[in-house]
Parts: C-alpha cells; structure tokens; sequence
C-alpha cells in the first residue's frame, strides 16, 4: 500500500525546480543516501522539464510504501520520451502507461522514517508564490555551491595526497630500476660464464672422443700383435711343453679381455660422439638369428647351460641395420650366459601390432629390483656379483636400440633370472598425408616414386611458403624438405612448422642435423628403405 505525503502541479520552470526540491527532500526523510536523493530529484526534474518543454502540464504525487519511495506522474497528454528514458537511468524501477509514468526507488531496510514528519515536511515546502518558490531555489542553489566548495577543498586534499604518493612510487620505481639493472648486468655476465662453461664442455667432450678413438687405435695395434704372437707359440709345432702352453694360454686370455674393453670403449665413444651411422635394409631376420646361434654357442663351452635361439614367430625380414641388431643381441646373449651357471639362456621372438620383441631370459643370478636402471649406466656393476666384464656392453646396446628407433628394458628376479626385452618397429611405415617441399621438380618425382605405398596423399611444395600454406590448410602429418630453396628456405620452414609436426630434412649439403629435424638424409645416398627408416622413427618420436 502506498502512502501519499503531497502532491504538485507543474505548469513552468519555477515548477520544475519545486518538483525537483521537493524530491530531494523526500528522498532524504526516507533515509535515502545522499547519491540517491540526487538522482531521484534529477528523475524528477527531467520528467518534469520534459512535460513543460512540450507544453504539458503534470501532476507529481509524492509518496512512499514500506520498501520503496514511489513518486507518481500524469501528464494531460503524451509521455515525453526522452525525460522517461532520463529516469529510466536514474530509478530502481520507471514503468509508463498511457500518461501516466510510476517511479520508483528501493529504501534502506535497516533505516527508519517518521512517515508524520515527511508529511509536514512536504507541506510546508509546497510553493506558495513565484517570488516564495525563487528564494527557495536560491536556498539550494547556495546550499548546493556550498557542498560543491566542500567537495572542492577534498579533492584539493587527494590531490596533494596523490602527488606525495606520486614522488613516492617514482623514488620506488628508481630504486627498483637500478635493483632490476643491476640484476640484469649479473644474468648476463652468468649467461657469459655458462657460454664458456658450455663451450669448455664441448671442447672437453671432443678431446675426450678424440682420445677414446687415439688410444683405442693405438691399444688394438699391439694387442691385436700379441694375440697373433701368442697364437704361434701356442702352435704344436712351437715346442712349448704343458706348462709353457698354461702360460701363454693366461697371456692370451688377457689380451683377448683387454682387446675386449678396447673395442667396448671404442663403441661407446662412437655413440657418444654421433659418429654411429645406422644404415637401414631389409635383414633376414631368421638368417641373422642363425648366425648369432652359432656365434654364441662357443661361449657357453664348458658349462652347463643350453643355449636355445628360436626364429619361431619371427618375421621373414625386418627393416632396421643388420650390424647394430647383431650387436644387440649378441651382447645380450653373451652377458645371459655370462651369469647364468646352470639352466637355459633362450631367445625368442614375438610379432604383434606393427612391433617386434626379442626376448632373451636366462635362469642366472638375477639382477635386484633398484639396480635394473644403474645397469645402464656406463662401467657399473652389480655389488657384489663378478663376472668379468666392463659394465659398457648394456650402455651401448640401449643407445644402438634407440638408434634404431626402439628401446630396451630389464624384468628380473634376484636368484631366478633375468629377461631382456628389445622392442624394435616392423614394418612400412603408413602417413595419410605427406608434404615434400623441393624446387627440383625431377626430384620430387623421385621421393614420388619412393613413397609409392607409404604417403596416402603427396602434396608438392617448390618453396617453404607453399609448403606452410599446406600446412596451414590442415591434415598434414610430415614434412620432407630440401635446405637450399628460392624464398622461404627450408631453415625457415622448420622453424614455423608446428611443434608436433615431424619433418625431415633431405638435402645435398653436408651439414649437420637441424635440431628441429627428425633426421637428416643426402640425397645422394637416399634409399626407399633409409627413406621409409627415417619416417617411421620420426613418427614414433612424436607419439
């Protein structure tokens, strides 16, 4: 319910700033905060100035129910638009209908007004006169340059406030900035320090590969001697008796496990240095099995432990190198018999999902749980287990796996036995969609003809940008580039290729590998199989 405290008519201006007054005056004995006794009064005024500015006489009741002051107004024509869209601004809620136009705004609940008091209030502020009305208005507009002088001289206070608080953040901002210089001058000298750390390191590390190969080189000379020396003495013919042969025996042993520690060091300086070059084939992979049979079988002369290499389940060839399988596996089953007194040392060999596993499990020492990675670093040793040996074949027969773009792990049971496991790609490799960026047109019909089965889709690009534009277009899963192109070079085209994106650089240049590259391959020495090699590591790198 809504109760009326008064009620004005206005005709002109001198009743527009009545309205207006009167509003404020009311919004102020329902408790309403200073903001909103001004805009409801501005309301009030814009409606109001509205109506008379198109000629309109309206009829403002003042009123207020327990939640909200309500102010009423009816014109003796249409709503002005612009005055209701004003106060539309300016109230919690204006709604018009016909010529009439509900005003209102929400009151504190906490606060409380003599509703008897706002009445009189009201009463006694209703204009009497024109002359009554402008002293009245005179009255607030004194009392409105008061409060704008009081505003003044606050803001003239924030104002000196923020200048001290200006100098402050400046003498901050100095001292921060001199703080900031200094710590960069202290990066930059420890980037210098790290760039000749860095290249310190590089350096050793190339002295160290140096010597590896020097001493290894110059060590394989003479014991490669000795072992042909000792071989003549040890010769029937030579006239040693029993005791004479046990010793040249001890010497030959010797050197063949000194030649041994040789060769390992020189392997691993190999891998270290990148000077390991994998030359992918199609290797008969039962062939190779065979060999490996016959090449281990003489190790474990002596001792009772079956030697069993089974090509059941493998495949007929395998695209990988023949050498550094070999190698793998011949270690493998060296270090198997190695620590296996008796029992069985077992090769088999699993197809499955686009993958080969090789598995060779032995009935030996076993390895405890906490030491099947330290295995594989170079020179360490199980505690307490000696076997001979230099702790670097296992190092290099991971780095060999990896190289050929698989991995190598160990499952042990202390005193039941050991299993490797070499897991290896098989097959062609299959991309949906291969871009081959080259501005010799004769060889992107070579690489053509080479991705005959492989590439579902080939898309040529005779310069880096055209082949970013394909990119960009989507459904693209490698990139084959040359280095040298007109425009948009193959360096660049690497380097705005997207980060998951494998891509492979073939070029005629001798250079080495972009960091952003898979691989590297010449063009003179490309094959379909090192070809399809290099696509299938690059695409498992990925995922």
């Amino acid at each position: 319910m809504t109760d009326e405290f008064a009620s004005l008519t206005v005709r002109d201006l001198p009743g527009v700033f009545a309205a207006r007054r009167l509003g404020r005056e009311l919004a102020a004995g329902l408790a309403l905060d200073r903001q909103d006794q001004v805009r409801v009064a501005t309301a009030l005024s814009e409606v109001s100035r509205s109506a008379v500015t198109a000629g309109q006489t309206a009829v403002i009741t003042f009123g207020a129910d327990p939640a909200h002051l309500v102010l009423t107004v009816t014109m003796d024509g249409e709503l002005p638009p612009d005055g209701v869209t004003a106060a539309a601004r300016l109230m919690d809620t204006v709604v018009a209908d016909g010529r009439v136009v509900r005003m209102e705004k929400r009151r504190p609940l906490s606060a409380k007004s003599d509703t008897r008091a706002v009445r009189e209030q009201l009463a006694a502020m209703l204009p009497g006169s024109t002359l009554e009305e402008l002293r009245r208005n005179n009255d607030d507009l004194i009392a409105a340059l008061e409060d704008v002088n009081g505003q003044k001289e606050q803001l003239l206070l924030l104002n000196a406030e923020l200048q001290d608080t200006n100098r402050g953040v400046m003498a901050l901002y100095s001292e921060l900035s001199e703080e900031l210089e200094q710590t960069n001058r202290g990066v930059v000298a420890l980037y210098r320090e790290l760039d000749e750390k860095s290249e310190q390191l590089r350096a050793a590390s190339a002295s160290k590969d140096r010597f590896w190969a020097n001493v290894s080189h110059e060590l394989r000379t003479p014991l490669n001697s000795i072992t042909g020396l000792t071989g003549l003495l040890a010769d029937p013919a030579g006239g040693l008796d029993a005791e004479q042969l046990y010793q040249v025996g001890l010497i030959r042993n010797a050197t063949g496990t000194l030649l041994t520690l040789v060769n390992d060091l020189l392997d691993v300086a190999k891998a270290e240095s990148g000077q390991l070059v994998i030359d992918p084939a199609e290797v008969n992979l039962p062939a190779l099995l065979a060999t490996l049979r016959g090449l281990t079988r003489p190790i474990a002369e002596g001792k009772p432990v079956d030697v069993v290499v089974s090509a059941d389940d493998a495949p007929a060839t395998i695209l990988t190198d023949e050498m550094a399988l070999t190698a793998i596996l011949r270690n493998l089953l060296s270090n198997a018999i190695k620590y296996t007194d008796t029992g069985e040392v077992r090769l088999t060999v699993h197809t499955a999902g686009g993958r080969v596993e090789i598995r060779v499990s032995d009935t030996g020492t076993g390895i405890p749980a906490d030491q099947l990675e330290r295995v594989f670093e170079e020179f360490y040793q199980v505690p307490g287990v000696k076997r001979g040996g230099t702790g670097l074949g296992l190092p290099y027969a991971r780095r060999l796996a990896v190289l050929l773009g698989g991995e190598l792990a160990l499952t042990s049971e202390p005193g039941s036995g050991t299993t490797a496991v070499l897991g290896l790609p098989h097959g062609m490799p299959s991309v949906a969609a291969i871009v081959v960026a080259d501005d010799d047109a004769g060889f992107r019909q070579v690489l053509k003809s080479m991705l005959a089965g492989i590439a579902g889709r080939l898309i040529e690009a005779e310069d880096g940008a055209q082949a970013l534009a394909a990119v960009a277009a989507g459904g693209v899963d490698l990139v084959l580039t040359d280095l040298m192109m007109p425009g948009v070079g193959g360096s660049a085209l690497l380097e705005r290729l997207p980060a998951d994106l494998p891509a492979i650089v073939i070029t005629g240049l001798d250079v080495p590998t972009p960091p952003r590259a898979s691989a590297l391959l010449h063009k003179g020495e490309l094959t379909r199989e090192r070809l399809a090699f290099a696509i299938r590591n690059a695409r498992e790198a990925v995922r």
